[in-house]
């Protein structure tokens, strides 16, 4: 009997934030570009505030979308204490979705996210990780030590990961992470 497919960094990146904000109960939630499937779920359970370089044009309850871009966030330095970026800072500057090169564009990105990031406030990040490099214009892998370096000015509190083989490993130290070609990371940080 076949089974169902699926995306394994996609299913479980979504499945985990879903998981982490019924656990969190924030009063609203941000997210910067990640899926709008996940979204439009995620807004009939918290208000939403979508945030995307190219804006999404619907009417739903609970989902506010904004257009702009990841490197010029539209909110006050502190101001949201719950925000998610699911595999998006990988594309930054590499101009796929019509945004300017720039080759720092992703650590431009995580300096933003971290700006807005209030006290208290948590930050859900999900990446591809593995060996390092560009994959031309599409996206870019790193190594967990990087994101951590890219968003140090928050303290990681948890962290899972999706392994080459498609399978979850959840709330373990990005420390524990083996060798891997192309696996998806899952930050939750906290400022």
């Amino acid at each position: 009997m076949p089974t169902t497919p699926f995306d394994p960094h996609y299913f479980y990146q979504g499945n985990w934030l879903a998981r982490r904000l019924a656990e969190a109960e924030p009063r609203q939630h941000v997210d910067i570009g990640s899926s709008v499937l996940m979204v439009g779920v995620l807004s009939a359970h918290v208000p939403t505030i979508f945030v995307d370089y190219r804006p999404l044009v619907v009417q739903q309850s609970g989902l506010n979308c904004v257009a702009a871009d990841i490197n010029h966030l539209p909110f006050a330095d502190r101001s949201v204490s719950s925000l998610s970026c699911l595999h998006v800072i990988e594309h930054v500057g590499l101009g796929r979705y019509g945004d300017p090169i720039d080759p720092k564009g992703a650590r431009r990105a995580a300096e933003e996210l971290q700006r807005v990031v209030g006290e208290g406030g948590t930050l859900y990040i999900s990446t591809p990780i593995g060996r390092e490099r560009v994959c031309f214009n599409a996206h870019r892998v790193f190594a967990p030590a990087t994101i951590l370096a890219m968003f140090s000015q928050l303290k990681l509190t948890r962290f899972s990961y999706v392994s080459d083989d498609g399978s979850l490993h959840d709330d373990v130290s990005p420390a524990q992470v083996p060798r891997i070609e192309y696996g998806c990371g899952f930050f939750e940080f906290r400022k």
